[in-house]
């Protein structure tokens, strides 16, 4: 059985306490923060830089950091990101930059390695680096912004990872909450990253716990 990770995310937390969304997070039980990182060229949105990651390890430093690089060019940053403290650094396959050389310099620098594929893209072109990867990320909303409405269309984009390599991790981003991220479950995701409904949360222990039970009920766990 595949072990669910529920993964908070830093975008939909509260920009003046940083540090204590931070806490909060890692008090939640949640099993990693989930960092998103913005270029105004690749997504229409700016959001943090490698002082946010140091941030975050510093803070709460046994809460993992799973760092999403929305970039046009990622591979000119994932040493910064690691130094800073990123533990599993994320590409988009639409990057404008060679992806194997990319995949293989992150997990040269001693951290795991993942790809991302955004909504219109086809899942088939991340067939040529399953074997390199750690884990899938598959976009259910429009990457830039946080709060979109989920889009269920792309599930059959997790069942099909899934499918071809069924020890893959595979986590989806965008839209999750207690409805959504059991159907995704059901696609065969089993990492998953909620923001505004987890940060939106006066007791975000409870509702990390909530969707964990629910995702387990999918599963028959």
């Amino acid at each position: 059985m595949r072990k669910i990770n529920i993964l908070p995310s830093l975008l939909a937390a509260d920009l003046g306490r940083l540090a204590d969304e931070i806490r909060r997070a890692e008090e939640s039980e949640a099993d990693a923060l989930h960092i998103d990182i913005m270029d105004p060229h690749f997504v229409p949105n700016m959001s943090f830089g490698p002082s946010i990651v140091s941030l975050a390890r510093k803070v709460s430093p046994s809460l993992y950091r799973n760092v999403h690089l929305m970039m046009s060019r990622p591979d000119l940053y994932v040493e910064a990101f690691v130094k800073a403290g990123a533990q599993t650094v994320q590409v988009h396959v639409e990057a404008d930059c060679d992806i194997h050389d990319t995949l293989r310099r992150i997990r040269g620098l001693g951290a795991k390695c993942a790809i991302v594929l955004n909504p219109e893209t086809p899942v088939e072109r991340l067939v040529p680096y399953l074997d390199e990867i750690d884990e899938a990320l598959v976009m259910t909303v429009h990457p830039g912004f946080g709060g979109q409405k989920f889009i269920a269309e792309c599930l059959p984009k997790v069942t099909a990872l899934h499918g071809w390599r069924p020890d893959l991790d595979v986590m989806i981003d965008g839209g999750g909450n207690a409805e959504t991220i059991p159907q995704a479950a059901a696609a065969g995701a089993n990492m998953f990253v909620a923001g505004s409904y987890l940060f939106g949360k006066s007791d975000m222990k409870e509702a990390v716990s909530d969707l964990r039970a629910r995702c387990r009920e999918v599963f028959g766990s």
